[in-house]
């Protein structure tokens, strides 16, 4: 049987298929037809090519000195740490060793000033991909928002976790510790950022202490509508001094009447 839709009988077009229309709405693989009992070939081929662009996104390494530059050329100034996991195969098998810095990294730190509101730590994650197409950019949009606000050098973090960010925060004694970070990539998302929020930042901080802004990317969540949520969700922390669960928080009335916020931990 092909996967082209059946003519009806006694008329010469193709019948309408109800699935086409709500395919257009959305990347998940609806109506995607069939040959025979099987897959047809270009769906085949676009799983093939989608598992292999997610791989690419956990296993590429982040390009560090290009993304530095992009931030340095941008106004920021930037410091380098890397995790506890001396490699990707460490840093995938022992999700513990991301979330704490390396005794390095605590010295690379020890020159940054004290009591910052806030510092921004861009971290890898489980997509390098997002972060080198969107954290930058995000960034620049976030600055004219945080005025007022004292902002640490922004930390670029490679084989880290998000609680990676806590430690960092609580070295320098920073407010809030916003984690900038490349989400676990699905077969239509590979470049998924995510943004987590966290006041009074230390080791051993779980997740219900943060607020989580999900699948930040062109397609899903715009950077411009999540630099204001982010911008919110900052300044109703550093207000209530607390985050997470606790937070009482309409993230509707942060991005204006109307506005649709992203699937998100409050």
């Amino acid at each position: 049987m092909s996967d082209e839709p059946d003519l009806v009988r006694g008329r010469s077009e193709p019948a309408l298929d109800p699935w086409s229309e709500l395919r257009r709405h959305t990347a998940a693989r609806i109506a995607i037809g069939r040959s025979g009992s099987s897959l047809p070939t270009r769906e085949v081929l676009a799983f093939g090519l989608a598992h292999a662009q997610a791989r690419d996104a956990v296993h590429l390494p982040l390009e560090v000195p290009a993304l530095r530059s992009e931030l340095e050329h941008a106004g920021w100034r930037v410091i380098e740490v890397r995790s506890r996991a001396d490699d990707r195969a460490a840093y995938l098998a022992r999700p513990d060793w991301g979330r704490r810095l390396h005794a390095q990294s605590l010295a690379e730190l020890a020159e940054v000033e004290r009591e910052a509101d806030i510092v921004f730590v861009i971290g890898d994650g489980l997509s390098s991909i997002a972060v080198q197409r969107h954290a930058a950019a995000l960034l620049a949009q976030l600055k004219p928002l945080l005025e007022g606000f004292s902002v640490a050098p922004i930390v670029i973090a490679t084989q880290a976790r998000v609680a990676l960010a806590d430690e960092v925060g609580e070295y320098i004694e920073a407010k809030l510790a916003v984690s900038l970070i490349g989400e676990r990539p699905g077969l239509s998302s590979p470049d998924s950022l995510g943004a987590y929020v966290t006041y009074a930042p230390k080791v051993g901080t779980t997740d219900e202490a943060r607020n989580c802004i999900s699948n930040i990317r062109p397609e899903g969540f715009s950077i411009a509508a999540a630099a204001q949520l982010i911008a919110a969700h900052i300044r109703a922390s550093l207000r209530a001094r607390l985050s997470g669960v606790a937070l009482r928080f309409d993230p509707s009335r942060a991005l204006g009447e109307g506005a649709r916020a992203p699937d998100q931990k409050l």
